[in-house]
C-alpha cells in the first residue's frame, strides 16, 4: 500500500520535468509555487516572478487563509478557498503539484499539499526535492508568468484532518490521539523563543522536528525510515494521530510523512502554538524554562 499512496503524494522532478515538455501543464495538471518567507529575508513573490517551473502559478499562503484570524495562516473558508483555486485555473479533476523555493528543499509546499487534501482534493503531490532540486538537476524554469482560465471548484471541508483548540483542551485529559509536535527541539522543550513567544508544548505531545524527515539534499526520507523514525518516538501509525507546530505548517510535513507509510487520516492544529500559548492556561504549557525559573 505504502508504494501505491507514495506515488500519488510526491512526484519526481524526472517526472514533472517530462510533463511540463510534453506540454501537459494545463486544465488536468497546475503546478503551484507555494513559496513564503519572512519579509526581512527574501521575497517569494518577486522570485516566483524572476525564475519558476514553466506553466506554474504563485499560490500565496498570505492570501488564501482566515484574514480575520488573529493567528497565522488559518485555513480560509471554503468558499475563499474555492474562489483563490479557481482562479488558479483549478478544478475538481486537476492534478496539482505543490512545490516551494526554500533552501532546505521543501518547507511550505506540504502546507498547500494538506490545504487542498482538507478541502476534499485527492489529486495533490509535492514536488520531492522543491524548486531547489529542480534547478541543481538542470530542469527549465522561466520568467513568463502564465495566465491559466478561471475552473470551477467546489470544496467541502474534511473536518477529520483538522483539530480545533477545544478538541486538544479535551484531548489532554482522554488522551484520544497522539500528539506530534514537529518544531525544533529547543522550542518543544521551552529554551528559545519561538518566533518572539515563550515556547514549549502541548502536555503529553511529542517532539519529532519536521527537518528530520528531509535528507540532506532536501529530498523526502525513505518510507523504512520515516517509518523507523516513528517507531522510535513510539508513535502508532495504527493509531489516531495529530500534528501541531508553530502556526500549521511544519506540522504538515509529519502528515505528508504519515500519508507515505499509508496513513492519509492525520490531522492538523491549525492554531498550534500561536493559539495554544494565547488561549490555553498556564498549567497546560509545558517548559523547561518555566521550571527552571522555579
Amino acid at each position: 500500500m505504502a508504494a501505491q499512496v507514495l506515488g500519488k503524494a510526491l512526484v519526481s522532478s524526472k517526472w514533472l520535468a517530462e510533463a511540463v515538455k510534453a506540454g501537459r501543464v494545463g486544465a488536468g495538471l497546475r503546478v503551484l509555487d507555494a513559496s513564503w518567507y519572512p519579509p526581512q529575508e527574501r521575497n517569494a513573490r518577486q522570485e516566483f516572478r524572476e525564475s519558476h517551473i514553466p506553466g506554474a502559478s504563485f499560490f500565496d499562503i498570505e492570501e488564501c487563509r482566515d484574514k480575520s484570524s488573529p493567528y497565522d495562516f488559518m485555513l480560509p473558508s471554503e468558499a475563499g478557498f474555492a474562489d483563490y483555486v479557481g482562479q488558479l485555473g483549478i478544478g475538481n479533476d486537476t492534478h496539482v503539484v505543490v512545490y516551494d523555493g526554500d533552501k532546505l528543499g521543501t518547507f511550505y509546499a506540504p502546507r498547500a499539499w494538506w490545504m487542498f487534501r482538507v478541502f476534499g482534493h485527492r489529486q495533490v503531490s509535492v514536488l520531492n526535492g522543491g524548486f531547489k532540486n529542480w534547478v541543481k538537476e538542470g530542469h527549465p524554469v522561466t520568467a513568463e508568468v502564465s495566465q491559466p482560465p478561471p475552473a470551477v471548484f467546489k470544496a467541502k471541508l474534511d473536518k477529520s484532518l483538522l483539530k480545533t483548540f477545544e478538541e486538544m483542551m479535551e484531548n489532554v485529559g482522554s488522551k484520544r490521539f497522539q500528539v506530534v509536535d514537529s518544531r525544533p527541539e529547543g522550542r518543544f522543550r521551552g529554551t528559545e523563543l519561538d518566533q518572539g513567544l515563550e515556547s514549549g508544548h502541548i502536555p503529553g505531545a511529542v517532539n519529532i522536528p519536521f527537518q528530520s524527515f528531509l535528507t540532506e539534499t532536501g529530498h523526502e526520507k525513505s518510507v523504512e525510515e520515516i517509518q523507523q523514525m516513528f517507531r522510535d518516538k513510539k508513535v502508532d501509525l495504527s493509531k489516531p494521530l495529530t500534528i501541531t507546530c508553530r502556526k500549521g505548517v511544519t506540522a504538515c510535513h509529519i502528515a505528508l510523512a504519515a500519508y507515505l507509510c499509508g496513513k492519509p487520516d492525520v490531522s492538523i492544529y491549525d492554531g498550534s502554538w500561536s493559539e495554544w500559548f494565547h488561549r490555553a492556561p498556564p498549567e497546560y504549557k509545558v517548559s523547561e524554562m518555566k521550571r527552571n525559573k522555579a
